[in-house]
């Protein structure tokens, strides 16, 4: 822990589940509100979380930057993006997963799209990177708002699971109207049903979403019938190195 400082923020930022779970039939029930996650994640549960403000968005942008290093790595190396001309990361936090495929395509142009205050942040961080020129970064709400259109692929990580059936639908479908025939979708998360990893992709993240007031953990197969119903074809799951970290699915629009 002392030689990963990431792995110490997630262990602090624990304290608010586990003061969540004191009641853990409250959260059972549905009966519970206002919960330390709901608070922490505030888009989760605002009518227009394009209004958020940068003091709402940095605590929860920060520890997903902090931990994407244990993700970037088992997506990329599941799917490498080399082959690719613009990816379009879409809940793309200050652009950390987006400058570790970036580091590994120098080729590639680079999008991102997040909330107005998220983006504000992803810039000074792009520009840090060296980055400033190569990325295009747009501020606006997933679920209501166009996605910018260039890329040909699209990566979600670990976004689907904080959204309702409805949401990761419409979602999925926004991506598919930007990409072009042959495009390719990514989805990697922890999800539900593997084996060996029952306890984080079922029981954990079954309680954290509760938890958060919105979401829920999905198996790779419930994934894939929900890219197909959005209308893309040649649904793969790709093998990850831990997958109780992330798992990969990968989708093309048909040509």
């Amino acid at each position: 822990m002392r030689g990963n400082p990431a792995v110490g923020d997630m262990v602090a930022h624990h304290q608010l589940l586990y003061a969540d779970l004191r009641d853990p039939v409250g959260l059972l029930r549905g009966d519970r509100s206002n919960t330390e996650l709901a608070q922490y994640w505030p888009y989760a549960g605002a009518a227009h979380p394009v209004g958020l403000k940068a003091a709402q968005v940095d605590a929860y942008t920060a520890l997903m930057s902090a931990s994407q290093s244990f993700i970037a790595d088992e997506v990329l190396d599941a799917f490498p993006l080399d082959k690719f001309r613009c990816l379009l990361d879409v809940g793309g936090g200050d652009g950390s997963f987006l400058t570790a495929a970036g580091a590994r395509a120098p080729h590639m142009r680079l999008m991102l799209f997040d909330l107005p205050a998220v983006v504000d942040r992803a810039r000074e961080r792009l520009a840090t990177k060296g980055l400033a020129e190569r990325v295009t970064t747009v501020g606006g709400d997933f679920l209501t708002d166009t996605l910018p259109i260039g890329a040909d692929v699209v990566s979600l990580i670990r976004i689907v699971h904080d959204h309702d059936e409805a949401s990761v639908l419409t979602l999925f479908r926004a991506a598919r109207r930007v990409l072009p025939a042959g495009g390719t979708l990514l989805v990697a998360e922890p999800m539900s049903g593997t084996r060996g990893a029952e306890p984080i992709g079922d029981a954990y993240f079954g309680f954290y979403l509760l938890a958060m007031g919105r979401g829920q953990p999905r198996t790779a197969r419930e994934i894939r019938d929900l890219l197909r119903i959005a209308g893309f074809d040649r649904v793969r799951v790709l093998p990850t190195r831990r997958p109780m970290l992330a798992r990969v699915v990968v989708a093309r629009v048909p040509a």
